[in-house]
């Protein structure tokens, strides 16, 4: 048993150089007085031979949102728990700034995880949403001084998401393990054609789902046993906002600007609207910047058409109440969704290989019937409902701790 404990440890050494970890940690193995310099998933794994327990990893995520910070903690992909832990508007209202909330979020986040009885020191490594950073491709990234910084100052707009970096950070440090962030809503992959608009101040922006959208990109080729970077697959994800974008051989080539006026309308945001029109409405003097803005998104969409954020109470009041406003309204969604499906296969050739429908909305099952109508003939539909936003970081997490991927840095 000895000869393969020291096997293990070799082909650590040798794994070691290969992969490079952001946190190391030293252990004393007894080989001939050699002491070796292992990486945090591998001596990990050489405990567990030792102690003859399981070598799942387990991983925490880290999902900050505006009025709650949701965790899970995940065994290799396996979800043990989540909790959603709420936080209330007298709270964060005390703080003057988003990141000044993270010593706050932090100290709820590990009362909720001592509640549940779980050992923090069990973890192999803690993932935390991405936040508003510079536009970067999509990966997963180490958590690094030169990040915390920037979403520190909030160099790139202030957002909840900006706290997944500190917080995995912090508590990473403490227990000697590796934090990373995966796919921010500020990956930008867009092919140069896809950046130009009308005219020269104007430039596209790449703000939409990055990490739900490239979690069932590599669940679809998983189950179709293809590589991410074989394939072109048009994801619409539908939620409070609605993503539509175009994968490429692994890359996001074309999608729209989720947050700041394009694409369809959703339930909270207005999409593209006529540029003449607002231009006007801006200048009419009846509503200030912060007003229109709020138009465009938070009251736009659904908010503005039949005063609900809620895509059930809407196709309730269509499909059940027969109500023939809320019809048209459910109606013109599926439509516009479908057509910008449509606009990307165009741009797509018609090479599609398959077309995915996810996020909230995409439980309803007439939106999965229109859709599938509307888009079938381009190439088969699959339909994985839900954000999956932990499962999504959790398996950022594990294809690191396994070597799938290899965490880039953030520069």
């Amino acid at each position: 048993m000895q000869d393969f404990y020291e096997l293990v440890i070799e082909i650590a050494c040798i794994s070691i150089i290969k992969t490079s970890f952001q946190n190391l940690q030293i252990f004393t193995c007894q080989k001939t007085c050699d002491w070796y310099i292992i990486g945090a998933e591998t001596a990990h794994m050489y405990r567990a031979m030792k102690q003859g327990v399981s070598m799942a990893f387990k991983i925490l995520v880290i999902n900050p949102g505006s009025t709650s910070t949701k965790i899970g903690v995940f065994e290799d992909l396996k979800e043990l728990f989540t909790e959603n832990v709420a936080h209330s508007a007298e709270e964060i209202g005390q703080f003057p700034s988003i990141a000044s909330q993270y010593e706050f979020r932090e100290k709820h986040i590990r009362e909720a995880l001592e509640k549940r009885g779980f050992d923090l020191k069990s973890l192999s490594c803690i993932v935390g949403r991405g936040g508003l950073l510079k536009p970067i491709p999509g990966g997963v990234y180490a958590v690094n001084e030169a990040m915390k910084e920037e979403l520190l100052e909030a160099r790139n707009g202030e957002h909840a998401s900006n706290l997944g970096a500190l917080i995995a950070d912090r508590l990473a440090k403490e227990l000697g393990i590796p934090s990373f962030i995966a796919d921010p809503v500020v990956v930008d992959e867009l092919d140069d054609v896809a950046r130009i608009y009308g005219h020269k101040l104007f430039k596209k922006r790449s703000i939409f789902h990055a990490l739900n959208q490239k979690a069932v990109c590599r669940r679809w080729c998983k189950e179709h046993g293809k590589n991410y970077t074989d394939v072109i697959l048009i994801v619409a994800h539908m939620g409070g906002g609605v993503s539509v974008g175009l994968h490429k051989n692994g890359r996001v080539v074309d999608v729209n600007n989720a947050l700041n006026g394009e694409g369809p309308f959703s339930p909270e945001r207005s999409g593209t609207l006529p540029a003449g029109d607002l231009a006007k409405l801006c200048f009419s003097g009846k509503y200030t910047e912060k007003e229109v803005l709020k138009m465009i998104t938070g009251q736009g969409g659904m908010v503005s058409l039949f005063n609900t954020n809620d895509m059930r109470v809407l196709e309730k009041a269509a499909q059940e109440e027969k109500n023939p406003e809320a019809l048209l309204i459910y109606n013109a969604f599926i439509y516009n969704v479908g057509k910008a499906i449509g606009a990307l296969a165009a741009a797509a050739r018609g090479k599609v290989d398959g077309i995915i429908l996810t996020g909230g909305i995409a439980y309803g099952k007439p939106v999965q019937e229109e859709l599938t109508a509307m888009t079938g003939w381009i190439a088969p539909v699959t339909v994985y409902p839900g954000e999956g936003e932990l499962e999504a970081l959790a398996l950022a997490g594990y294809r690191v701790l396994t070597k799938e991927a290899v965490p880039q840095e953030y520069k």
